[in-house]
């Protein structure tokens, strides 16, 4: 298992900074992180269940809770605080943000969603 071995929020960008174990180094946004959520609301409860997130532009994290020695817990400024992002699924998020981040937009304009600018 690799570990971040640091995570910081940014306030001022909404951004989770992480460094990992491995030298990975990444910048994920509140709202990729919240689009991404490994809760069921988000990820359904099995395969094609997932449910796409909208309107999520100026999501922030309001708290930021260790869970043991294997994930956190981030409770979004939206409400959202279920799901645990273990340090594999960061790690994962953060080596693949370009490409989920890209599938992401590209459901979300087959779907007509327009996003605002933060």
């Amino acid at each position: 298992m690799i570990r971040p071995t640091e995570i910081r929020y940014i306030k001022k960008t909404n951004t989770l900074s992480l460094t990992f174990e491995d030298g990975l180094n990444a910048d994920l946004t509140s709202e990729y992180l919240r689009c991404f959520s490994p809760s069921a609301e988000v990820k359904g409860h099995g395969p094609g269940q997932e449910v796409l997130q909208k309107g999520k532009e100026n999501v922030g994290i309001d708290q930021i809770e260790p869970i043991g020695n294997y994930a956190v817990k981030i409770v979004f400024d939206d409400g959202h605080n279920t799901g645990l992002y273990s340090w594999e699924y960061l790690h994962e998020l953060a080596k693949n943000y370009k490409e989920y981040w890209h599938d992401y937009l590209e459901k979300l304009n087959n779907d007509g969603y327009v996003r605002t600018k933060p």
